[in-house]
Parts: structure tokens; C-alpha cells; sequence
């Protein structure tokens, strides 16, 4: 038997429905703990948010088996959510998702959907919604016969168990064309939502995502149309936080880009935020300002000019943004279990007088005091505003980066585009590149401070919801540092550069990632856009001119094994090749070229006999010959130097020789690890050698 009307009787009253403000768990992956939802309530309260939505696409009870009444040990838990919700003020709104095998004409589907809401009004909850999102649009043959479309299959069971539960004053219903981008042709022209609008009850209120899924911007325009068309304000699922489509970016940014102006033509905004739970503060504390700021409200003080030009004079999110990191840092600073990192105090260390034998614990052990020559103990850096603040750029929105971040990719771009600059005479551009470089790397240095003191923060919960992927933007920047610096010369060229075999975490993104790379529109939806860059190398046969040039890269590779500018180098047998001072045998050098000019050389000595013995050593019997190579910091490829190692080795072997050697000093890892991976280079044991001096060799 139908229950009385609610939402009739308030508008019988004349009572005005409040605006629905809050967060719908409606996202795909693991639910958030009932401990999680009720410090959920406790926020929405303090913070002026009204609303809570359950709907976990991956609690098998709301979706895939909707059709099962809950235990009665789900229903205890459900009870005492729904309890807590109540103590805070948080409307719950319990939500089922039927729509992936419902047969809508058949009346003992619809009873068994009446039966589970029933028995969710029972455990106390007074407000519900119907979702049709994410389903399939065909009809089954037996809705066919009894429904026009589909919209009238949906909207006529909607409205039956609407009034089925006394027509309560929340009721939401979410549209299979929940956004623009779903409606055909258009969303003034849509059938589908025509018939929602035309048939659906007026105390029911409709899910509306936005132009698109997730929406980067929702005008007033945009949200005018859909009313017209709906005949009633919708109410926003905004995905603008929502990460469950992709498992490597979260978003801490503000709250933004939906004018405050929207408020009065809309019936609420639910926020769909982040699959972990801790992260969220910001979604929604920035939510939450700006819906106490709109209709002329100032709750929060906001100044036009400390944001964009042109933005919402009553919400800033830069303000807003700033109003919850302050509000976060005392999470992070506040130790949520026993066993968390704090600070060292003495006063915790005095033992309580007692007759009782003491527990084994940490308390009353004595204080360790490094002496003079011993390391000194690690102290924790506090986590700080700015801290967060970079946390909050480097994981910003979906369709922006935060200023930080945009300014380390544009940098990043432009170190890389002129890194001709580097190595030649000092000039304005080569300060200027230096001068980027050094700004850079102090940004680099900026996130690995923000990770240390993140990773010490004493509120571990939150932490292990943010570990993985400030990890993983860790150790992307500290593979540009590395790019950065081996271009200006400031480090040795490292091994992981010139391999095709390198460490896991030099190649990103696991299977997906290979199909992404694999397809030809990747990167073109990356937020900072620039066409790639491929470089084009040519080996060509070495001439006396190219001398210059040899030098100059053998100069630099030089200056990167040295570990200060005076450190004496061990002589090598090669460095008359590479000097000039001894000419390769004929048909026996080669040199590389990109779009710049020679970036690498590869040269030998048929018989090595006399360069050995003016450096004093004694030539291995089997390897008569002598190679060097040496590669430009900016070839960061390894195919290009193994086919000019490979077509070296072919040459000299035509001249003659039965095998060869090559010397490198152990500084050189890049030369080490290239040779070592191509299988057939060894170490050689050879009288004479220097300490600190390699010996590698290859038969022909």
C-alpha cells in the first residue's frame, strides 16, 4: 500500500526544499569503509554540506544483485550509517542501480524492487534514488511490447515506486543520457529526455552530469537548456574529482570552473570525487565554499584580485584552495594510529613510578646520543603549507595541471629545445639555459623535499592513500632532473639512457601503456601539447675536419667523468684518437649526425702496437686493434650507436684485424653498460693498465 506523500505535503505547505549539497559514493572500485563515511558525515556537517548519496558501483547488492535483501549483519551496518548520518544532519539518500537486467513490464521485478527499498525505508532511511546510468539501451522483447521507448520504461517504474514510497522529499532519478554528449541529437532536440521531462513526476529530481562525463566547464547556458527541457532544475553528479577511469591520476585541485551564478537554476550539486577516501578533503571543503558562497553569500571572505581576471567575484578557488590545505595540514600533522612517527620529546621518556614490573616497551629506554663521529639522527621535517600546496599542482584537475606543474613542463620543453645552447662559447643563450636549468632543478628538489616530508607525515592513513602516486611523480621527475642535468653537463651521462634493457621504472604505464603508445593519437590529449620530437641520425665515414668536433664531445665527456674540475684522469690509449693526435686507420672511423651536427664518433687502429707501447702497456695476443666511441649527451638512443659500433667492428674485421679492445675508465658507466650489453665485449686482463682503467675486448 502506498505510504503518504512527503514532498506533496511540503508542497502543500508551501515549504521550500533545500538545496541538495554534498557527496555521492558512486564511483567503480573498492567502497570506502563505514569508519570512512561517518567522518564523512562529521565533515559535511562542520562544513555546511547536506547530502549523502550511496551508490558504490561495486557494492554487489546496489548493481549487480539488486535483487537481494541484505543480511542482518548488512543491515546492522546499514542501520548505523544511516543513524550517523542522521546525528550529522546528512541527508541519506540510499541509491539502487537495477538497470542491468531489470525486465521493466514484468510486475513481480518491479515488487522486487519495491521489497529492497522497502526494507531500506525500514532500517530508517527516508530519502532514495533510481539510477539508469551505464546500462545498455535495448530494450528486452518483452519491454518492446509493453513501452513506447525505453525513457517510458524507465520513467513509468520510476514514478510507481515514487509513489510506492509516499513520494518522498528526495527522490533522484539519474538518466541513461545523463550528460549533453549522450543526448541525440542534442539535448533541446533529445527524445529520451523529452519523455523524462514530459512524464516523469514533478517530485522527482534528475542526475545531471554536465556537457560531458566529466565536464570541464558547466555554464548557466548549458544548464538552463536541460531544464527547459526536463521541466524541472537538475540536480549536478559532478565527476570533476572522479579518478576511477584512470588508476595512475588523482585530482586535488579546487573546486572551479561552474559559476556561483548557478546555483539558484540548479537543485544541487553532488560531488563525485576521488576512488580513495583520504584525498577527498579538498574536493569537497572547496565544494563546499563554493556553494556558501553563492546567492550573494560571503561566509568566506574572498578578494577579487588574488585570482584570474574575469572570475566569480563571490568564489575564488585559488582562495578556496588555500581556506582547505590549511585546514588538511592539521589532518596530516595529527597521528591517526599507534606506532605513527613523532616528534622526539624527553618528557615521554620518564618513567612512572610504580610497584608494578614494567612492560617491554620503548617508554623509559634511554635516549641514544650519536657522538662526535657518528652519524647524526634523522629528524623528520614538519609537513608544510607549501608543501601541500605543491601536492595539490602536481595533481591538480583532469584538464589542467596546477601553475607549478605547468611551469616545470614548460621549462622541461624549452631546456630540451635548445640544448644546442650547451657546450658552446658563453653566450647570452647559454647563461640563459643555465640559468633555466638551475630554476629547474630547484623545482625538481621542491617535490623530493614534498615527498620526505609527506612520507613522514604522522598521519599514515592518508599517506598510504597518496603513497603510490607520489611515487610515482617522484620518480618522473627525478628521471627529467637526470635528463636535464646529463645536458648541461653536470653529471655523468647515465647507463639507463643510452640502454634498451633499462630498470622497470625507466618505462611507464605497464601493458596499457605499450597499447597507448602503440596507437597513433597518443599524446595528443596531453594537457601541455607539443608536437614530439623524434631526432634523425646519420652515420657517415670520418674526415680529417671532423677533428674539431671529436674533440669538443671528447672534452665534455671528459669534464663528466671528472668528479671536480682539477681531478686528474687516467690516461688512455684512445684519448690520441679522440685528441687528434693519432689518425684512425683508413675506412676505419665513422661519425654520427643529427639535425645539429656531429654528435658522436667511433674510431680505430688496425694495429694498436705503437700507441700501446708509448703508453706503456702490452697488448692482449688475440686483440691486435683498438676502438673508441663516444656519444653526445644529447643521443639518448642506443640503436644509433649500436649500428655504428656494429659497422666499425664490420669495416676493421674487413681490414684484417682478428679482434679488437677497447679501454674506459670505470667513471664511464654509460660506455661500460653499453659495451657490457652488447654481448660480445669482455673484460680483458692487460699488463700495464692503469688503476681505475677498464679493459673491454671482442674477436672478430
Amino acid at each position: 500500500m502506498p505510504k503518504p506523500s512527503a514532498s506533496k505535503a511540503a508542497a502543500e505547505t508551501g515549504k521550500t526544499r533545500r538545496f541538495i549539497s554534498g557527496v555521492v559514493e558512486g564511483f567503480y572500485g573498492r567502497p570506502w569503509t563505514m569508519e570512512q563515511r561517518t567522518e564523512l558525515f562529521q565533515r559535511e556537517q562542520k562544513w555546511g554540506l547536506n547530502t549523502y548519496l550511496y551508490a558504490p558501483k561495486d557494492d554487489y547488492k546496489h548493481r549487480m544483485y539488486w535483487r537481494d535483501l541484505y543480511s542482518p549483519e548488512e543491515a546492522e551496518k546499514l542501520v548505523a550509517l544511516i543513524t550517523a548520518a542522521k546525528k550529522n544532519g546528512v541527508d541519506f539518500i540510499y541509491a539502487i542501480s537495477p538497470g542491468l537486467d531489470i525486465t521493466f513490464s514484468n510486475p513481480k521485478e518491479v515488487a522486487t524492487l519495491k521489497r529492497k527499498l522497502d526494507q531500506v525505508s525500514g532500517f530508517g532511511c527516508s530519502s532514495f534514488s533510481l539510477l539508469f546510468d551505464d546500462i545498455e539501451t535495448e530494450m528486452c522483447p518483452a519491454d518492446k511490447q509493453a513501452f513506447r521507448s525505453f525513457a517510458h520504461a524507465q520513467v513509468a517504474v520510476t514514478n510507481e515506486v515514487f509513489k510506492h514510497l509516499g513520494q518522498p522529499d528526495t527522490f533522484l532519478f539519474c538518466p541513461t543520457d545523463y550528460c549533453a554528449a549522450f543526448c541525440t541529437p542534442n539535448v533541446s532536440q533529445s527524445a529520451y529526455l523529452h519523455t523524462v521531462g514530459e512524464n516523469l513526476l514533478p517530485g522527482i529530481d534528475v542526475l545531471w552530469t554536465g556537457p560531458k562525463v566529466v565536464s570541464h566547464h558547466i555554464t548557466v547556458e548549458s544548464i538552463v537548456e536541460v531544464s527547459s527541457v526536463l521541466k524541472r532544475a537538475p540536480v549536478i553528479w559532478d565527476n570533476i574529482h572522479a579518478n576511477d577511469y584512470d588508476p595512475q591520476r588523482i585530482f586535488m585541485g579546487p573546486y572551479k570552473d561552474r559559476p556561483t551564478d548557478l546555483i539558484p537554476k540548479l537543485r544541487g550539486v553532488l560531488t563525485n570525487p576521488n576512488c580513495e577516501y583520504y584525498p577527498n578533503f579538498v574536493a569537497i571543503h572547496t565544494l563546499a565554499t563554493w556553494c556558501r558562497s553563492g546567492g550573494g553569500q560571503r561566509d568566506v571572505e574572498m578578494s577579487d584580485d588574488d585570482d584570474e581576471a574575469g572570475s566569480d567575484p563571490r568564489y575564488s578557488p585559488r582562495r578556496a584552495l588555500t581556506l582547505a590545505l590549511t585546514d588538511w595540514l592539521q589532518e596530516f600533522l595529527s597521528t591517526d594510529q599507534p606506532g605513527g612517527p613523532r616528534p622526539l620529546n624527553p618528557t615521554h621518556l620518564k618513567k612512572e613510578s610504580s610497584d608494578e614490573e614494567p612492560m617491554q616497551t620503548d617508554v623509559g629506554d634511554p635516549v641514544y646520543v650519536p657522538g662526535s663521529g657518528d652519524n647524526p639522527l634523522f629528524t623528520a621535517e614538519p609537513l608544510t603549507l607549501d608543501d601541500l600546496q605543491l601536492l595539490s599542482e602536481l595533481f591538480y584537475l583532469p584538464y589542467e595541471h596546477g601553475s607549478t606543474a605547468r611551469t616545470m613542463l614548460t621549462e622541461l620543453d624549452w631546456l630540451k629545445a635548445h640544448r644546442e645552447a650547451v657546450g658552446e662559447a658563453e653566450t647570452e643563450m647559454t647563461a640563459e639555459w643555465r640559468s633555466r636549468a638551475k630554476c629547474f632543478d630547484v623545482m625538481c628538489v621542491a617535490v623530493f623535499t614534498m615527498f620526505n616530508r609527506l612520507s613522514n607525515a604522522p598521519n599514515r592513513s592518508i599517506l598510504y592513500d597518496l603513497y603510490n602516486y607520489i611515487c610515482d611523480i617522484k620518480s618522473g621527475v627525478t628521471l627529467a632532473r637526470a635528463y636535464v642535468k646529463q645536458l648541461g653537463g653536470q653529471s655523468r651521462p647515465s647507463g639507463q639512457v643510452m640502454t634498451d634493457d633499462p630498470e622497470p621504472w625507466g618505462f611507464r604505464g605497464g601493458l596499457s601503456g605499450e597499447f597507448q603508445r602503440m596507437l597513433p593519437c597518443h599524446g595528443n590529449r596531453d594537457l601541455f601539447r607539443h608536437p614530439p620530437m623524434t631526432s634523425v641520425y646519420s652515420i657517415r665515414p670520418f674526415c680529417p675536419e671532423d677533428k674539431t668536433e671529436i674533440q669538443k664531445i671528447h672534452m665534455e665527456m671528459q669534464r663528466g667523468e671528472a668528479k671536480a674540475p682539477a681531478a686528474a684522469l687516467p690516461a688512455l690509449i684512445s684519448d690520441g684518437l679522440a685528441g687528434g693526435q693519432l689518425c684512425p686507420s683508413p675506412s676505419c672511423g665513422l661519425v654520427l649526425e643529427d639535425e645539429r651536427g656531429v654528435c658522436g664518433y667511433a674510431l680505430g687502429l688496425t694495429d694498436a702496437t705503437a700507441a700501446a707501447l708509448n703508453n706503456q702497456r702490452a697488448l692482449p695476443g688475440d686483440f691486435p686493434s683498438m676502438v673508441t666511441m663516444q656519444l653526445h649527451p644529447r643521443v639518448t638512443e642506443p640503436a644509433p650507436a649500436r649500428r655504428m659500433i656494429g659497422s666499425l667492428l664490420s669495416l676493421m674485421k674487413t681490414s684484417g684485424s682478428r679482434g679488437v679492445f677497447c679501454e674506459l675508465r670505470q667513471g664511464d658507466r654509460r660506455m661500460f653498460d653499453f659495451y657490457s650489453k652488447l654481448g660480445s665485449f669482455t673484460t680483458l686482463k692487460m699488463a700495464g693498465l692503469p688503476r681505475d682503467v677498464i679493459a673491454m675486448g671482442t674477436s672478430l
